[in-house]
Formats: C-alpha cells, sequence, structure tokens
C-alpha cells in the first residue's frame, strides 16, 4: 500500500492494513433496499433466510418485501414517514424493514422486550405512524397506543412462519393458558396477512441516499434519555461496504452468518442482516440466544461468519456438551457491544480452529469504526485498527486537542458512516458532532502502530485518591481468574479515597473462591489503589438484551442498599 509520510504519521493503522483491505473504498449511491434487490437479481433461488430449518429464497423475500411496502402505501405511508418494527429475529422483521424502506419509509427499531412506558416513549418521540409488531406483545401496545401518533398496528406472530406448533419462544410463552395471543382486529389493527395482501410494489419509492433517512436507531439509554440516532441510506450502505472490505473470503459458495445477535439492535442489524443480504448470504435466523438452538444449527448448516457479543461465546465455551458439535466451520467472528477477555477469546479459537477478533462501533456510526485484522496482528484488549475511510484521533479532556499516542482520552471518529445527528435533539448533536468528528464518550488509547485500545466510559470512569481508574481493566484482571466467569466494577463512596472499587463476580459452575481470594489475586497484578476494597458473588450480572453490562444498574441498586443501611442507623462499613 502506498502512502504519504504524513499520511503514515496521522494515519500510522494504514501501515497494519492486511495486503487486501484497500484504504478507501468506493461507496455506491444506493438505497439500502438496492442491496436485497441485487442480490436477488443476481441468484433468485438461493436462500436468503433460515427460520427453525425452513428456507426463504432470495426471490420470495423481494416479493414479500414488495408486498410489505405495497400495504404500507396502501395504509397512507407517505415518503419519511416512520415505521416503528418490533419483532424478534424472523422472516417478518427481515420483510418489514425492507419493505419500509421499499415504500419510502424511515424504520424505527424497536426492542420487544420493551415496557409500555419504553415503548410509548419511542413511538411519540419518533412520531411513528405505523407499527408491525409480534403478537406476544400487543397487550403492551393496547396500553399505550391512545397516547402515540399509531395509526395502524400490523400483529404477527412467529408460529405463522413454522411448519409445526410451537410452544415456547421468544421471550416467554408463546401459548397463554392453552390459547395463542388474541389480537382485535379494529380499526387501528390489522393481521400481517392482510397487509400483504395486495399486488406487490414493483418499483421502489426514489430516495436520496446522501440525504434521507433510512433508519432512526435509537441509543440503548444507559445513559441519560434515548435519543433517534438519524442514519441515512448512505451511512448504512457504507458501513456494509467498509464491513465486507475487512472480512476476507470465506470457504464454500455461499456464506452463512449467524443471526444471534438481534436485528433490532443495529449491530445485529447491520453486520448480519444488511451486510449479509449485501454478499448474497444465507442467514440463519434465532428470535433468541438458545445455545443448543445455536449449536445444533452449527453443526447441520456449518457457518463460517458468527458475528456475536462476548456472553455469547462464554456461554459455548462453559457448555458442557460443546464437544458433541462441530463447529468446525467457523472461521471468522466479531464481539463487539463489551471488552472481550483473552481467556474467551483463546478458548473459542481452540475449539473452533476459527479467529475472534474484537471490534467497536456505536449506533451514532452505523455501528462499525475498528476491527481488529481478520488476518493481520491482533493485540490483546485492542479494538483494533480504524476501518477504511475512517479517521479517529484521541482528545484531551480538559483542552480538547488531539493526543499523541499512548496518552488516554476520549475517542473522535469521522467517516461516511457517521450520523446526521439526534432525531429533534439539535443540541446533543452539537455535543458530538463537532467539526465532522463524532465525540463517542468512550476513553481510549492509540499505540504507535494505530491500534486503538478502549479504556472505559467517559461517565463511568473512577476516582480514586484522585487517580483514574477504568473499571474494564480491573475486570479484565478478574476474568483471568481460574475460577471466574463473568464481572464487573464499579465505583463506591469512600470517605478516605473518594471513590473506592467494588467487583461483582460471577463464578463459573462448579468453581469456588472466596472473597480475600479474588482480593489477592488481583494483588501484583494491579496497583494497589485499583485493588477492589468490596467483592460481591451474583448469580448474573444485569445486561442489555445483547449482551452488554449494565454498570449503571449495578450503581443504582448499590446506592439504593446503601440509602436503605443508612436509614436504619447507618451505613455498614466496607470490610
Amino acid at each position: 500500500m502506498t502512502m504519504s509520510g504524513q499520511e503514515s504519521v496521522q494515519h500510522p493503522w494504514l501501515r497494519y492494513y492486511p495486503s487486501d483491505v484497500p484504504a478507501s473504498l468506493q461507496y455506491p449511491l444506493v438505497p439500502v433496499h438496492q442491496l436485497l434487490l441485487s442480490s436477488a437479481k443476481a441468484r433468485p433461488d438461493r436462500a436468503a433466510l433460515v427460520f427453525f430449518n425452513r428456507a426463504t429464497s432470495y426471490a420470495a423475500l423481494l416479493e414479500e418485501v414488495k408486498r410489505v411496502g405495497a400495504g404500507l402505501v396502501r395504509l397512507g405511508l407517505k415518503k419519511g414517514d416512520r415505521v416503528a418494527i418490533m419483532l424478534p429475529n424472523c422472516p417478518q422483521e427481515v420483510a418489514a424493514y425492507f419493505g419500509a424502506l421499499w415504500a419510502g419509509g424511515v424504520v424505527v427499531m424497536v426492542n420487544p422486550l420493551y415496557t409500555p412506558r419504553e415503548l410509548q416513549f419511542q413511538l411519540k418521540d419518533s412520531g411513528a405512524r405505523f407499527l408491525i409488531a409480534l403478537d406476544l406483545v400487543y397487550p403492551k401496545i393496547a396500553q399505550v397506543i391512545d397516547q402515540t401518533p399509531l395509526e395502524k398496528v400490523i400483529v404477527t406472530g412467529i408460529q405463522e412462519r413454522l411448519p409445526f406448533p410451537l410452544n415456547i419462544l421468544y421471550p416467554l410463552k408463546l401459548r397463554r393458558e392453552g390459547k395463542w395471543v388474541s389480537v382485535p382486529c379494529n380499526g387501528k389493527t390489522m393481521r400481517y396477512g392482510e397487509l400483504i395482501a395486495a399486488a406487490p410494489m414493483q418499483d421502489a419509492a426514489p430516495v436520496d441516499p446522501k440525504t434521507d433517512l433510512a433508519l432512526l436507531q435509537y441509543t440503548g439509554g444507559t445513559t441519560g434519555v434515548p435519543k433517534g440516532v438519524m442514519l441515512t441510506h448512505y451511512n448504512m450502505v457504507a458501513n456494509c461496504a467498509q464491513i465486507k472490505a475487512i472480512i476476507p473470503p470465506m470457504r464454500g459458495d455461499q456464506i452463512i452468518i449467524m443471526g444471534a445477535l438481534p436485528f433490532f439492535h443495529v449491530y445485529g442489524l447491520t453486520t448480519v442482516m444488511n451486510y449479509g443480504i449485501m454478499v448474497g448470504a444465507r442467514l440463519l435466523l434465532f428470535p433468541r440466544f438458545e445455545l443448543v438452538d445455536i449449536l445444533k444449527a452449527a453443526q447441520k448448516y456449518q457457518p463460517q461468519l458468527f458475528p456475536g457479543v462476548p456472553t455469547m461465546y462464554v456461554a459455548i465455551n462453559e457448555y458442557p456438551q460443546v464437544r458433541r458439535y462441530n463447529l468446525k466451520s467457523i472461521e471468522w467472528c466479531i464481539s463487539g457491544a463489551a471488552g472481550l477477555p483473552l481467556q474467551v477469546k483463546e478458548t473459542f479459537e481452540r475449539m473452533t480452529g476459527g479467529r475472534l477478533v474484537e471490534g467497536y462501533g456505536l449506533s451514532e456510526a452505523s455501528p462499525v469504526t475498528h476491527c481488529t485484522p481478520l488476518r493481520g496482528v491482533h493485540k490483546p484488549g485492542s479494538i483494533g485498527l480504524p476501518v477504511p475511510d475512517t479517521d479517529a484521533r484521541i482528545i484531551d479532556l480538559e483542552t480538547g486537542a488531539a493526543l499523541p499516542p499512548g496518552k488516554p482520552g476520549e475517542l473522535a471518529v469521522r467517516g461516511p458512516q457517521v450520523m446526521r445527528g439526534y432525531w429533534n435533539h439539535p443540541q446533543e448533536t452539537a455535543l458530538v458532532l463537532k467539526g465532522g468528528w463524532l465525540y463517542t464518550g468512550d476513553i481510549a488509547i492509540m499505540d504507535e502502530q494505530g491500534y486503538f485500545f478502549i479504556v472505559d466510559r467517559k461517565k463511568e470512569m473512577l476516582k480514586v485518591s484522585g487517580f483514574n481508574v477504568y473499571p474494564r481493566e480491573v475486570e479484565d484482571v478478574l476474568f483471568q481468574h481460574p475460577a471466574v466467569k463473568e464481572a464487573a466494577v464499579i465505583g463506591i463512596p469512600d470517605a478516605y479515597q473518594g471513590e473506592a472499587v467494588k467487583a461483582f463476580v460471577v463464578l463459573k459452575p462448579g468453581a469456588g473462591a472466596s472473597k480475600d481470594e479474588i482480593v489477592q489475586w488481583c494483588k501484583g497484578r494491579l496497583a494497589a489503589y485499583k485493588i477492589p476494597r468490596q467483592v460481591e458473588f451474583v448469580q448474573e450480572l444485569p445486561k442489555t438484551l445483547i449482551g452488554k453490562v449494565l454498570r449503571r444498574v449495578l450503581a443504582e441498586q448499590e446506592k439504593a442498599k446503601s440509602d436503605n443501611a443508612a436509614g436504619k442507623g447507618g451505613a455498614t462499613p466496607a470490610p
């Protein structure tokens, strides 16, 4: 790769790109649904989706997409109208997503596990006129529908796409008291079958990929009020092209991808669904991460690509009967959403023979900005290198100046995948988009070779005796203990140090360890002020649906316990 001297200094990571990864790409100016149209025209009979062993071809998927588009237009959808989708991974979700875009709508992905309060907020904030939802969650919708702009709710059941009855699925039992969930068909409600009954809409609504929105992706709300990230068609197509550029060729005539990540989260939406459709892959759809179902599908369909989160790989590594299943087809795995412990990576790679690397992204960037080279140098704890056409720098938290290698600061990125801004939040947009740069809120370090390391969230950094303590660093040490399955670290008030470190630890099944043993393990591996003052063993850690540990929830629970103890005569002293 030819580089100028100045470019080498400003972008040192380019020297470490694999030889087949270009520094820059040409991005097609096409809408997201063109990805499906192109794949369907190229190989219409190829399987696009596999759902509980039932396949849907690219031609059949495109036909359904056109019918969804026609149905929405018949209901009154106009270009730019928001269409909310509240479904788990299933064929209807994929068709609804591309169908809404085909009709000129803007998709709003909604977590099916949302409470009525969360659902009402997102529907009102986005101004969604239409909602395509799982019939199981309709009781929650019914509670808030009159407090939202919704004009029509289209309901569908997973069982409609299965050749057999399924009693237990996502997220709980599909049957209640022996009956399917009953959804009234009235002025505001209709079945999905009615939506797609009309003649297909042959020509997609015209859009400008550079300016027209494809998606309002709401941030998880782990800090502050959730905001709708405005992603254009160009943002999302560009990110798919960037992902395609960094993933090496795979064995077989067709790429087969594990679709275990939920598509209502932008990580799964982009790295599995959009990317998979772009390359004509076969997507194995799972409504939720059920370990045995995943292992059986891996053995039967032999997927080569498995994007996931660390908790998925931990579950596979720790499953006692995992050796019964052949996982040797897996070639490449990209882990995101949380730090990937080295032990988890090495164990998974030994078992599968594939490569498991850490990547990084955020909703505001469609989401992928960094990835460890799948064929190249791996540095433990690193999120790797910026993907093609993505610039990155480390910003001093106090001065705002760019920092040299080795110095921690806020990670800022820019590239074709960066959002237009937050929906109806110009002030919040101005806080994170500055001069074309997206300020991520993550503390990171870049080394001399241009590899980036996430230290922690800016808002989760601890101050212990005036020193910065990053929870992830402590968690990485805890993860190395042979008895520890998972760990999370927060700060707790301390009269002497200001803050002290508290660790929450989940032990492996059958393993044992004392609090003193955990503390002793950290000594010699961490500076004294980073060593946990308190250790609490728990059965599980609070997580988002894709597996990101919610330290905020742990901190809130800890504060509540402290307040209760103080109300009963004083706080419990630290051991």
